[in-house]
């Protein structure tokens, strides 16, 4: 067969319907119901078969279809209204803009992410980090927050998922048309594509041309290597997460230093303003640090280490995992090699790069280089995406910080969100506005009024979606049959599939070995009893990819398959290939309980369990991840851990035995509880009690599960005080970055010799009790500091018998005397309390207006 080059005609649109063309192309249709039914009602076989998008839709309606539309006046006005609306909405003051009145906020943040998940008619995510990623752009466009976002274009996608005969995972990878989606490509101003270059071992050359994404307000600008200069790495962004040796080292090179070129690209072509602020997804874009290090030596005259500091104090770090074997980690032999001879950026020499990421600490890896590792110290801000995650992180990365407890590490939490017009059924929206008025979804206002829908009406409500949901299993299902090789003949069964007026549990996500998805089959007798009870019946709805490369978790989805195959069990569980974002709106509001099981604590946040509980579900859940802080007894169940974080039975105890105690503790919750409360009607077949708590979870979990919440937190906590900080290191050409750097290098070498040669205190009686005064003196030989470059305080608490202190607290000490000889007496006051046991310490740090805490250097003397 000859080869052919193909590409993609726009169609060409009446002028009374030009307007689609920006509501196409403009992602918020993806959350906007009115929008996507103007779509819709042109043409709703053709908007079924391109799978609701809109872009595929214009271009699959034939001319005289179109010229039809033209000519219907009730039509045309509502394209006319919808376009009016995208136009309020993108105009129209937000949040933000009250906020900067008052805040000295960002003009502008980069928000840099490997994975972006807007919509499934742009397959650009794998999971969670890039859902999430796609809610925090939706709600910082609902909020005004100004946030561009960078990533890479994945030509291939993460994979298209299928099973095969005997249920192992099977994976293609469809050819995405940039020209086809909803993108357009970044021009410069004589029409040529933008060219991104980077420099490559071996003279080589990486080039990428920018689509750009328009999210409502926030644009996301996607980074392609798919151009013909590309000799032999052409098909550097074809998959997100594939390829080996190079390849995802160079992705990520891309993705960080090519992604602030794309910025500068885009602010210097449409005049935005520069980003203040750059918030690191996870570790994959750190190398963009080392662009913006080389643009300031070039640039501003500035050497590393000044550098260094200006880009510390405006960047923002997020680590989203738990699990070491998440984090990128790179030989530094390889990334020597990229970053040295005719690949070394200008003003950073690669024995500069190297130690940035080195794991350089107890219990590292020498020759590594890691990319969170990178991350965490080149971000003066860095969190957590859960309270318990923050602690799970502060202990991780705590080598980064020797001589620091792990509450002192400086790494705080923000706990993800979820953007709940993107995840909430439209049905349990409209109904809430039918009683409770014109609330916005988005806001934390009006959940507590929830008592006010009548319960008979909330339950019919929950039957319809469960039967959406049971509906849209059996189309799937007879499709992934037919795949396996089953013939029509052979698919009666399918029309039996699931019951809407059954218990019906949910379980869907990314399949690690942590995630457990086969805990529930731990014992597969006593699940078959629980599905097939004549009067409580259980159903589950199942879904979950695994990486391509993991061997591992294939097999437990293919142990999965094979028990939903059994003739006797099919009816009442299933397993859906090709999890999305698509099937999720289903089944999320479909189900009545999420269950997730993971190894705690290693869910960072977990966000399915939100958007189930948004459309009305109960969580069945380990207390981890968001579960852990958010439970409070009456939004759900809690899953008994034997977790041996904070369980010292538990640290030894063997994997097999957790999880065979875990599931047996799952079993008896659904059966005794969760199944028991389900089907405990009333004379209208109303399950009360049931009902009741789910008032309570929408009413309690509704405004803390918001992303606008989230991203609300991102600017008041972080974006905002990078920018502070960002402003002030580059003020007066520099000067508190000069001087911040001259500084760490002078505590870098004095610290090492720094001595508390002696403390006293006195002052209180001999029998002390709370309200006296103690006074402690300390007597310190400073190492070449000055007295006001370091902080000395008194760190005190509760002595527990080992003589830890707990529940510390800390008192500064002030210099009183310099004794010479670069000594210096500090003395100060501290006031008990608290009874009991009673125990201090004394302790020296660095003092700088340019750290964002004392901590921030990892330098600590300790007496």
């Amino acid at each position: 067969m000859r080869a052919i080059r193909r590409f993609n005609v726009r169609t060409a649109l009446p002028e009374q319907l030009a307007p689609l063309s920006d509501l196409a192309t403009n992602l918020r249709w993806s959350w906007h119901r009115r929008t996507r039914e103007v779509f819709r009602d042109m043409d709703p076989s053709v908007w079924d078969a391109v799978h609701g998008d809109p872009v595929a839709l214009l271009a699959g309606l034939s001319p005289q279809r179109l010229t039809a539309l033209a000519s219907d006046e009730a039509f045309v006005a509502r394209v006319r209204s919808a376009a009016e609306g995208l136009s309020t909405y993108l105009t129209a003051p937000a949040w933000y803009d009250e906020f900067g009145e008052h805040e000295p906020a960002p003009k502008a943040i980069a928000y840099f992410s490997a994975e972006f998940g807007i919509t499934h008619v742009l397959p650009q995510y794998s999971g969670g980090l890039g859902i999430l990623a796609g809610d925090h752009l939706k709600s910082a466009s609902d909020l005004g927050v100004p946030i561009v976002g960078v990533g890479l274009f994945y030509k291939e996608g993460y994979f298209t998922q299928q099973l095969s005969a005997d249920g192992w995972q099977l994976e293609s990878y469809p050819l995405l048309d940039p020209d086809g989606l909803p993108l357009t490509l970044l021009r410069e101003a004589d029409g040529t594509p933008v060219d991104i270059a980077l420099a490559l071992p071996e003279g080589r050359t990486l080039h990428a041309r920018v689509w750009r994404a328009q999210v409502g307000r926030v644009p996301l600008l996607l980074l392609d290597s798919d151009v013909e200069a590309n000799d032999g790495i052409r098909d550097l962004t074809s998959r997100l997460y594939g390829g080996g040796g190079d390849q995802r080292l160079q992705q990520e090179m891309l993705l960080g230093i090519g992604g602030v070129r794309a910025l500068r690209a885009w602010s210097r072509l449409t005049g935005a303003a520069e980003p203040e602020v750059y918030h690191c997804n996870e570790g994959h874009a750190g190398f963009l640090s080392l662009e913006r290090i080389s643009e300031l030596v070039t640039g501003q005259g500035l050497d590393f280490e000044q550098a260094r500091r200006v880009v510390r104090a405006s960047n923002v770090f997020t680590t989203h995992t738990p699990v070491p074997a998440g984090i990128d980690r790179f030989e530094a032999d390889a990334v020597r090699a990229h970053f040295s001879g005719t690949a070394e950026l200008a003003g950073v020499p690669v024995e500069k790069v190297l130690p940035i990421g080195a794991e350089d600490y107890e219990g590292g890896q020498p020759g590594i280089f890691n990319m969170a590792v990178m991350g965490l110290r080149m971000a003066q801000r860095s969190n957590g995406v859960s309270q318990l995650h923050g602690a799970v992180s502060r202990s991780m990365f705590g080598g980064l910080w020797p001589g620091f407890t792990a509450d002192e590490v400086p790494i705080t939490s923000i706990t993800n969100g979820v953007h709940a017009p993107t995840w909430m059924d439209w049905r349990v929206i409209e109904l809430g506005r039918k009683y409770l008025g014109q609330t916005d979804v988005r806001e934390a206002i009006g959940w507590d009024r929830v008592g006010r829908v009548p319960r008979q009406e909330l339950w019919a409500l929950k039957r319809e979606l469960r039967a959406q949901l049971v509906a849209d299993v059996r189309d799937r299902v007879r499709a992934s049959a037919k795949t396996r090789g089953a013939s029509e003949a052979e698919l009666g069964w399918v029309g039996d599939l699931l019951d809407p007026d059954v218990l019906t549990i949910g379980f869907a996500r990314r399949v690690p070995t942590y995630k457990r998805l086969t805990l529930m089959l731990r014992d597969p007798e006593r699940l078959a009893k629980l599905l097939l009870d004549p009067q409580r019946p259980v159903q589950l709805v199942i879904a979950g990819k695994s990486h391509p490369a993991d061997e591992t978790g294939k097999k437990l989805i293919q142990e999965m398959v094979q028990f939903t195959d059994d003739p006797r069990l099919r009816a009442r569980i299933v397993f859906l290939p090709n999890y999305d974002m698509q099937m999720a709106q289903t089944l999320m509001p479909g189900v009545d309980v999420w269950l997730n099981n993971p190894l705690r604590p290693y869910e960072a946040s977990g966000t399915s369990g939100m958007k189930a509980a948004l459309n009305g579900a109960l969580n069945l859940s380990i207390l981890d991840g968001w579960w852990d802080e958010w439970f409070d007894g009456s939004n759900g169940w809690a899953i008994p851990s034997a977790d041996p974080s904070r369980d010292t039975e538990s640290q030894t105890m063997d994997p097999d035995r957790r999880d065979e105690l875990e599931a047996a503790a799952l079993y008896d919750l659904i059966e005794s509880q969760v199944a028991a409360r389900f089907y405990d009607v009333d004379a209208d077949g109303v399950p009360q009690r049931w009902v009741e708590m789910v008032e309570h979870t929408l009413g309690v979990l509704g405004p803390k599960v918001l992303a606008t919440r989230m991203v609300r937190d991102y600017t008041t906590r972080l974006y905002t005080p990078a920018a502070v900080a960002g402003h002030a290191a580059a003020a007066d050409d520099f000067a508190v970055a000069k001087d911040l750097a001259a500084y760490v290098g002078a505590a870098e070498a004095a610290f090492p010799q720094l001595r508390i040669e002696h403390v006293e205190a006195d002052g209180v009686s001999d029998a002390p009790s709370i309200g006296e005064r103690l006074m402690v003196r300390a007597y310190v030989a400073l190492g070449g500091l000055r007295a006001e470059q370091v902080l000395v305080q008194v760190v005190h608490g509760r002595a527990s018998e080992s003589d830890e202190l707990l529940d510390v607290e800390t008192a500064e000490l002030y210099p009183v005397e310099d004794l010479g000889d670069g000594r210096t007496k500090f003395e100060g006051a501290l006031t008990l309390g608290r009874s009991g046991a009673f125990g201090f310490s004394v302790r020296v740090l660095p003092r700088h207006p340019g750290l964002a805490g004392p901590a921030e250097l990892g330098l600590v003397v300790n007496a």
